[in-house]
């Protein structure tokens, strides 16, 4: 499993380094054009997700949700974008697909439903519905 391991490691970069020699004495200039512009692209992507992570962290926590899904959409933007930045045809594929595939709520860790109506979020906004409390004062009295 280890050689394995190895020789994916290996064989990435030389594949990476082959396809833009190729590509290089095919399109020439076109292709240097082409990684800058997605190199700033992908630096332009991780600014933005900078910017904007606090900003969604905050409204996912103040509508009671988990800041979970707002977290993977983060990293996943962060990693498409340091992707875009390294130069290479084969990078660029994965940070687009990474971009492309949406993130559901199920595959997401701990995405569990309260099994009692006691059981809420920390964040719940909502109250737990329970048919059985009766609201009211008390007051003892000697």
């Amino acid at each position: 499993m280890r050689l394995l391991t190895g020789l994916i490691l290996l064989a990435f970069p030389i594949a990476e380094i082959w396809l833009l020699i190729e590509l290089g004495q095919r399109y020439g200039l076109w292709l240097l054009l082409y990684l800058v512009t997605i190199g700033l692209l992908g630096l332009q992507l991780i600014r933005d997700e900078k910017s904007l992570f606090s900003g969604r962290m905050m409204q996912t926590l103040s509508a009671g949700g988990s800041p979970i899904k707002a977290m993977f959409g983060s990293a996943r933007n962060i990693i498409a974008g340091v992707l875009l930045i390294l130069p290479g045809v084969i990078t660029d594929i994965i940070a687009v697909i990474l971009l492309l595939i949406p993130i559901k709520n199920s595959q997401l860790p701990n995405n569990k439903q309260p099994s009692s109506p006691y059981q809420a979020e920390p964040f719940q906004s909502e109250r737990a519905a329970n048919d059985d409390v009766i609201e009211g004062e008390f007051r003892r009295e000697d």
